[in-house]
């Protein structure tokens, strides 16, 4: 697993890369990720745009700010992700600003796709879902904790939408993106920093 994680990292980018690298493939009508279509090209758009607005609009809560600067050891946040995912759009702007908050957190993040081998130790219910946190304790390499691919309330509305209709269409997703906006990036915070003070001792995941 260790040579997994620095596998991955060596082929990580910052959050300025991601974006960039999933721009100019826009620029060329392709999305990330090793399937392409017009629909992969239009969420793509579609959050390049989302995530220009969450960057400007998104804050870290103060009471989040000021547990983030308590923390005592050094972390690398490696999120596995792709350009066209909605949820990805959504989630990565909070945690670029919660990382900045704290001279302890690096983010990173890769593309599912390329990093398979990485991706398949973290499925969800059997599913390559994503985006997917990693917590790496940078002084031993290991994998401390893992979040995601939503924040509770977000999976328990997709949960309750399939068994009401059993399937996510497009109304489904607009009620996803419509939880975010009310949200405005509290769970996810929340959730993520009571993650990261339950970690005790970072054993090899």
């Amino acid at each position: 697993m260790k040579s997994l994680v620095a596998r991955a990292l060596f082929n990580s980018y910052s959050y300025s890369e991601y974006k960039k690298i999933v721009s100019d493939l826009l620029s060329e009508g392709k999305s990330t990720g090793n399937e392409q279509s017009l629909d992969l090209l239009n969420y793509s758009a579609l959050n390049e745009a989302r995530i220009k607005r969450l960057d400007k609009t998104i804050t870290v809560f103060e009471h989040i700010s000021t547990k983030l600067k308590t923390l005592k050891k050094e972390y690398i946040w490696l999120v596995i992700a792709e350009g066209w995912c909605g949820d990805a759009a959504q989630i990565l702007p909070i945690l670029n600003k919660m990382a900045s908050e704290s001279d302890k957190i690096k983010l990173k993040i890769i593309f599912r796709d390329a990093n398979d081998d990485l991706m398949n130790q973290y499925l969800t219910n059997g599913g390559r879902a994503i985006p997917k946190l990693l917590v790496i304790d940078k002084e031993f390499g290991k994998v401390c904790s893992d979040w995601g691919p939503r924040p509770k309330g977000a999976t328990d509305l997709i949960v309750n939408y399939k068994k009401q209709f059993g399937t996510i269409n497009e109304e489904g997703k607009a009620q996803l993106q419509l939880w975010y906006l009310k949200d405005k990036g509290l769970s996810v915070q929340e959730e993520v920093v009571e993650m990261m003070f339950s970690i005790k001792k970072c054993v090899c995941l």
